[in-house]
């Protein structure tokens, strides 16, 4: 690690050219790379290139380099990259640099800092650099003294804050604007998509995600991810997330007002992050995978998971004692099922949700709280963790942190979650509850996961429930687990497997699949609720194919495995031989194939995994053609080899045409297969 301050830019330019080498870490087998040199600070690594003139720490952008192509994306701003219209003036800079070692958290990367120090409060922005992936991210921090007025630090923000400001090289940029939707309770709309051209006036755009192209196919392009929540719950909103006026870009909105500075801590504010890409299509969606699957350290062993939760089959927390958990994993046995969840009413105080008059907890819990159920559970979870260990199952519980006054017993929270996991090496909790309505909630719940991912060296997982409240969307603090998507329910004919299948679809274009958990429900329950004319009602699909809705994600058997019909049981040779494969499968790009799923059509996705090997999984809806011409991501003219793995599907070779379609047949409605492929030499 290495420090440069400076008090007055002359001096600094001066300096810089004997401490060049003292500022710059260089991996040279990897060629990521962050330094300052003739007051030009220069990010890279050997696909991406950014660059800026220093000016005091308050960063002008110069260019932005796809390596590969070796073309420029931006010209030079006159405007700071952080900007407000309040003009403050920078009393200190300084920068550094720091490789960060690869632990069961993080991929080895760099990381370079920029501080600016106003005087009563400082600015941080921290951008990471990982070798091999286009895109480099900026964090951003503030810290307000402890014993400073609030006036400077308030007037600093009482303008809207850019967080980014770039002009694009591109003549005739085409944007594309993504916004998503959690709430999942709520909304079955997660994706929406806004196309438009930028002219003299600024154009206002939502969404978490900007694709910047050009109308000639073969020019490179650029995106940028706000790493924050849904637009539609982010702090401070201000009506919109980018500005564009022609060539010029701006992202907005730092998640943070006058109203909610924190004094004596730093704080973290929304970030953003620049990529780059090499198509429209495909490279684009390769170029944001690649930088999302950066954010957390991918560990098979951990990650990836079959888990059942009994809260599907709405029974609430009536049957919970130690010997229906126990029933439940022979179910988990017999299913293949990798992972066991006890939902709500485990626990000593019971929520608001019990089935029981009793239950009242929802936003204050104590320690005793937390404790197993003693009437419930009155040899604690010692006999069910024992249980589920010979049984090769993990298990994982519900729990709901004390959001009282914006979490303030985040610590007790942080501590009961590590003591379950040393306790009883339970590893999997779903987080419940969630509320940010203000940024020191928002602050705090952070370091409430902070804590237990450090502390834990990495191995517990959260499961983040997106399904109500102001939550944290898909985009921001999800390097901790993964996200619960969805509580759907046949009791209340809110389940359709082709609105989950849709769902899914649409968001694996823009977040890697593998970061949800994605349901599939005990389908004989409640066939009188659909009626009898219902053709795309869950009880005549087949249970197979409801499974296979959630390969490319991390299956969530929502129901009580003990409530399932003999029947049902058929599928576990299914599921354990997709276990087998499940780690392979989630190693590629998985994008969005076919139609856009509504019931009646073909559609599907592709696991890329890369230039010759992946999978494919092809459904056939209720659909009375039975064979489609698909287009896929198989290259133009190779020929392809697809060996089918499970569904009923025939050994196909083929050889894509000009618009990559290939055949496909499967025998009847509402059948799949999972293809394994290889492209031919």
């Amino acid at each position: 690690m290495r420090i440069l301050s400076q008090n007055k830019k002359d001096a600094f330019t001066i300096l810089l050219g004997t401490l060049f080498f003292m500022l710059c870490i260089t991996d040279a087998k990897a060629q990521t790379q962050a330094f300052l040199k003739n007051d030009t600070l220069s990010l890279s690594n050997s696909m991406i290139k950014r660059q800026f003139l220093w000016n005091n720490g308050e960063l002008l952008s110069l260019d932005l380099v796809d390596v590969r192509s070796g073309k420029k994306l931006l010209v030079q701003s006159n405007l700071p990259v952080f900007r407000t219209t309040k003009n403050f003036s920078v009393k200190e800079s300084s920068f550094k640099t720091e490789k960060v070692a690869e632990d069961n958290l993080n991929y080895a990367h760099l990381t370079a800092e920029v501080l600016l120090d106003y005087g009563s409060f400082k600015l941080k922005r921290i951008f990471r650099i990982y070798e091999n992936v286009p895109a480099i991210s900026c964090e951003n921090y503030l810290w307000v003294d402890q014993d400073s007025e609030l006036g400077k630090a308030a007037a600093f923000l009482q303008t809207p804050i850019q967080l980014e400001n770039i002009n694009s090289v591109i003549k005739y940029p085409h944007l594309k604007a993504v916004e998503f939707f959690d709430r999942t309770d709520h909304n079955n709309n997660l994706v929406k998509e806004e196309e438009a051209l930028a002219f003299r006036s600024d154009l206002g755009l939502k969404g978490n995600l900007l694709q910047v192209s050009s109308p000639q196919a073969e020019e490179p392009g650029f995106f940028i991810l706000k790493e924050a929540p849904c637009s539609f719950v982010q702090l401070s909103y201000l009506g919109y997330d980018f500005k564009s006026t022609r060539n010029a870009i701006s992202v907005a909105g730092a998640g943070i007002s006058t109203q909610s500075l924190i004094k004596g801590e730093w704080v973290k504010l929304y970030g953003t992050v620049v990529g780059v890409y090499d198509s429209p299509e495909l490279g684009f969606m390769h170029a944001l995978h690649t930088y999302q699957r950066s954010v957390r350290k991918t560990v098979a062993e951990r990650d990836d998971m079959i888990m059942m939760n009994t809260w599907g089959d709405r029974n609430k927390d009536a049957s919970i004692s130690e010997s229906f958990l126990k029933a439940e994993l022979g179910a988990c046995e017999k299913l293949g099922i990798s992972h066991f969840q006890v939902d709500d009413g485990w626990q000593q105080g019971l929520s608001q949700n019990s089935a029981q008059a009793s239950g009242n907890k929802w936003d204050s819990w104590s320690k005793e709280d937390w404790k197993p159920h003693a009437e419930r559970l009155p040899n604690g979870f010692n006999p069910i963790v024992e249980y589920a260990r010979k049984k090769n199952i993990e298990l994982g519980l519900w729990f709901h942190p004390s959001n009282h006054n914006s979490y303030e017993n985040w610590k007790t929270d942080a501590e009961i979650i590590l003591n379950l996991y040393n306790t009883y090496n339970i590893r999997y909790f779903k987080i419940d509850g969630i509320m940010l309505p203000d940024k020191l909630a928002d602050h705090r719940l952070r370091m409430l996961f902070d804590k237990v991912a450090t502390e834990s060296e990495g191995d517990v997982v959260i499961n983040l429930d997106a399904t109500a409240g102001n939550r944290t969307g898909y985009h921001y603090m999800n390097s901790y687990g993964n996200i619960f998507l969805e509580n759907r329910y046949t009791d209340w004919g809110n389940f359709y497997p082709h609105w989950t299948l849709r769902n899914l679809w649409q968001l694996s274009a823009y977040v890697p699949s593998r970061n949800f958990q994605i349901e599939f429900l005990n389908k004989w329950r409640n066939k009188a609720v659909y009626g009898e004319n219902d053709p795309l009602a869950p009880n005549a699909i087949p249970f197979e194919y409801q499974f296979a809705i959630t390969m490319m994600a991390q299956p969530l058997a929502w129901f009580e495995g003990t409530g399932l019909p003999d029947e049902a049981m058929k599928i576990g040779s299914v599921i354990k031989k997709y276990r087998s494969i499940q780690a392979d499968i989630h190693s590629g790009d998985i994008i969005p194939i076919g139609e856009e799923p509504g019931g009646f059509g073909w559609t599907g996705f592709q696991s890329v995994k890369d230039d010759r090997n992946g999978y494919l999984l092809v459904f056939r809806e209720k659909n009375k053609e039975a064979s489609c011409l698909m287009e896929t991501y198989l290259p133009v003219g190779k020929n392809v080899v697809l060996t089918p793995v499970l569904g009923t599907g025939d050994k196909i070779k083929a050889t894509p045409n000009s618009r990559r379609e290939i055949q496909f047949e499967l025998p009847n409605e509402f059948s799949y297969c999972l293809y394994q492929y290889v492209i031919e030499d």
